[in-house]
């Protein structure tokens, strides 16, 4: 099931872009449509689609058959690429493009949506908003103050205690969002301007896979173009942030105050401490053990176990700081 989260507003023509940004063009001409602006690993794409490939782009993914941005000074490592749009900046360009494909519901196209779908024996507050489009699992408990948004999906058993909002997301079976939580807000993605940054439109989504466990006070982003993904049996402690397009696998714990950048990939049996930080766009392997207080820079192995500021190997922090153990 893929429920609707925002409206496209594709096809564009390539000569709409012109007042918009400047740009250069091999292989298209004016009349070129695009139906979609989507990122490389979206499975939907094809050879109407419209992406982008920021700067050091690891090429493992297949871009032969849509039309790309790139920045003009890297054009010389898509000679072989057919279908190219040059820009000066392209983080700008796609802050531009998202918000002239893409735009939120109004209120006629919310009201037109049908009536939220309620499941056998659920604890529904008088005082929860559950918008139209939703469809709740049976069992399952939502307690005042709580909003859930437009056609989002949560499953059987789940709990979603007072004050917390769920946007632009899927939830699984046997789910407990703690209070005040906010599932599925935009993301910090947007590109810097001088006198104006240009803030990205985000369509990707919060799935939350079976048997996840989120504390009070928690913010789980969505994805800006992937989803933000948190794997069966996870655990966020309460005060968690998880930045947009981060993806966590199974059975994950992450104690108070964590902080997850943007795009890092985390794998099965990770282990984190309180106020441990991680930084954005890399990868971290499975069965890993993060320090509390510890910063995260750089991709992990699997079964490192790691300490410090900067993070390193955590038998070595310990011998280089072995009177504070002492």
């Amino acid at each position: 099931m893929y429920p609707k989260f925002f409206v496209n507003l594709g096809p564009k023509k390539l000569s709409s872009f012109k007042l918009l940004f400047d740009f250069e063009t091999s292989g298209l001409s004016d009349e070129t449509q695009f139906e979609n602006f989507i990122s490389l690993n979206n499975k939907y794409k094809s050879n109407r689609s419209l992406s982008f490939v920021y700067e050091n782009y690891d090429f493992q993914t297949d871009i032969s058959e849509v039309t790309l941005v790139v920045s003009k000074n890297d054009e010389n490592k898509f000679t072989k690429h057919k279908k190219l749009i040059k820009v000066n900046n392209v983080h700008e360009t796609v802050a531009i493009l998202s918000n002239q494909f893409y735009r939120d519901f109004n209120n006629t196209e919310e009201n037109s949506l049908p009536e939220p779908s309620i499941g056998d024996n659920c604890e529904i507050s008088e005082k929860a908003n559950i918008k139209k489009g939703c469809v709740i699992g049976s069992n399952s408990i939502i307690k005042d103050g709580v909003i859930i948004d437009n056609n989002c999906i949560i499953g059987d058993n789940s709990l979603i205690e007072e004050n917390s909002i769920i946007s632009n997301s899927i939830l699984g079976d046997n789910i407990r969002v703690g209070r005040n939580s906010s599932i599925g807000q935009i993301g910090f993605g947007f590109a810097i301007h001088e006198t104006n940054n240009k803030k990205i439109f985000h369509i990707g989504r919060v799935i939350l896979q079976s048997n996840v466990n989120i504390g009070s006070n928690c913010c789980i982003d969505r994805g800006s173009f992937d989803d933000t993904i948190i794997g069966e049996n996870t655990y966020l402690d309460n005060m968690c942030h998880v930045a947009h397009n981060v993806r966590i696998g199974r059975n994950c714990i992450f104690a108070a105050m964590c902080g997850i950048a943007g795009s890092t990939i985390i794998g099965d049996n990770v282990m984190a401490g309180g106020q441990a930080g991680i930084s954005g766009h890399i990868t971290i392997g499975s069965n890993v053990l993060i320090s509390a207080k510890s910063a995260v820079f750089k991709d992990l192995k699997n079964n490192s176990s790691v300490m410090g500021n900067p993070a390193i190997d955590k038998f070595k922090y310990i011998r280089k700081y072995k009177k504070i153990y002492e």
